[in-house]
């Protein structure tokens, strides 16, 4: 396809970050010049950045932007592959395999043929039609040019108060960012509980320890409007019942798969609007196209159908099949358990699995257990206390998810409920893991194994 030389083969990357960059770097490991031209398009400023490591540079925990950015473009081309920054790609011509791509600033556009072509095109922030909404002291904070920006305004504003929308990763994050700055930090979220990954009874947890920090938590409250002052500057934050004061406020209300591009190609979307592949991360349907990142759904190995997961951990991961395979290897992507975790100051938060309303959603039948610990032996000093959720199925005790909410050492935990749903275990089985123990690292029985011992229980007294 290639018309420079018909003896290699051509490659499109659409999109410069996690997915995008890895598969266009292990194409390049597994590939030479000479039998493999990549060509990558990247529409913004910057390449294989860390996203989530956004709200710590805000929060001032990381000190420079450069510090986010793991691959320079100039050490992309190094590589031999061709990045074109600031290069968007408007169209994807599936049938004649081109693509359009038009330079953001000249506007100059030009049809570019693959032979293979990868898209990954991440996710777009969650942004509503309110009014207001694209005054100035608004932010998203979804690039590092959207973290610029918001540093920019935070320095130039005489006003201390802050406003977050929304209580997800996002939102809790930059609001222990902007806590961190010396802003007053009022959170204004739909559900009445922060952090709708966890079940409401553990996300209650981390509405008192962000209370209990200084911030003002307002739930179950839509926001209606932003209000400008006469300077044409946000003022306020409006719900029905409520004002709220601001110099700044961020946008935390999630992000959604950016796939207009491959809607618009004809390319197949499952219910949550991502890209559907196969286990090699290739579009159904489609041999010579495949996509990775935020803008695909993946398999859900607990629930067994597809769920959306816009995470840095598994784009990386999509970008390294997919480039496997584009170079003539062998990789796949089974599926996700949906681990994640999070913290507010020195309040630790994670989940994995499935939270009560995804397992109901599953139609499965299941015993829920609670229990509280310590993050070490209760004589050690600095023994933390430390929450664990546990679902199991109520016939087999196979084990459905984990939610923990605690201090030093809680979140971390997570990793080895997320080892055991993998594994497929039970409960009973995980009575068994030989984790191990010191005073200074856990209890004799670590809380996850404690909070198995009791789901053993209610899967016995269940029937």
């Amino acid at each position: 396809m290639s018309t420079e030389n018909s003896a290699r083969e051509r490659l499109v990357v659409i999109g410069g970050d996690a997915a995008g960059m890895s598969a266009a770097s292990q194409a390049r490991r597994l590939r030479g010049p000479d039998e493999l031209e990549i060509v990558a398009f990247e529409r913004g400023n910057f390449t294989s950045f860390s996203a989530c490591g956004i709200p710590y540079w805000v929060g001032g925990e990381v000190g420079e932007r450069d510090e986010l950015i793991a691959r320079s473009p100039e050490e992309h081309r190094a590589r031999d592959i061709d990045l074109r920054m600031r290069t968007e790609v408007v169209e994807i011509d599936v049938e004649g395999r081109r693509v359009r791509a038009r330079e953001v600033d000249g506007g100059a556009e030009s049809w570019v043929a693959y032979d293979k072509l990868v898209i990954a095109t991440g996710a777009r922030p969650v942004r509503p039609h309110l009014p207001g909404i694209d005054a100035p002291g608004v932010h998203g904070v979804q690039t590092l040019d959207d973290g610029q920006a918001l540093l920019d305004t935070l320095g130039a504003t005489r006003g201390r108060r802050a406003v977050v929308v929304g209580a997800g990763y996002i939102g809790v994050e930059m609001a222990e960012a902007l806590l961190h700055r010396g802003y007053a930090v009022t959170v204004v979220n739909r559900s009445a509980e922060p952090m709708s990954t966890l079940d409401p009874d553990m996300g209650r947890l981390v509405h008192e320890a962000m209370t209990g920090l200084g911030i003002t938590m307002v739930g179950d409250a839509e926001v209606t409007k932003i209000l400008t002052g006469d300077d044409g500057r946000v003022r306020a934050v409006a719900t029905e019942d409520a004002e709220f004061p601001a110099d700044v406020v961020v946008l935390g209300i999630g992000v959604r798969p950016q796939t207009a591009l491959a809607r618009d190609a004809g390319l197949p979307l499952g219910e949550h609007g991502g890209l559907l592949t196969d286990l090699g991360m290739r579009v159904r349907g489609h041999e010579n196209v495949w996509a990775g990142g935020d803008c695909v759904e993946v398999h859900d190995l607990v629930s067994g159908g597809e769920r959306y997961v816009a995470l840095g951990t598994h784009a990386n991961k999509h970008g390294q099949v997919i480039g496997t395979n584009v170079g003539g290897g062998y990789a796949t992507f089974p599926g996700v358990v949906g681990t994640a975790v999070s913290k507010v100051c020195d309040l630790e938060i994670a989940r994995t699995g499935l939270r009560e309303k995804d397992a109901r959603r599953a139609g499965l039948q299941f015993v829920t257990v609670t229990i509280e610990s310590t993050s070490r032996a209760g004589y050690y000093p600095g023994a933390a206390p430390m929450t664990v959720k546990m679902l199991a199925e109520r016939r087999t005790g196979k084990l459905l998810g984990v939610q923990i909410v605690g201090r030093e050492g809680a979140a971390k935990r997570v990793d080895v409920a997320a080892v055991a749903l993998t594994a497929g275990m039970t409960v009973e089985q995980m009575t068994a893991l030989d984790l191990g123990y010191a005073p200074p690292f856990s209890p004799v029985w670590d809380p996850v194994l404690v909070a198995a011992r009791k789901a053993v229980t209610a899967v016995r007294a269940a029937g």
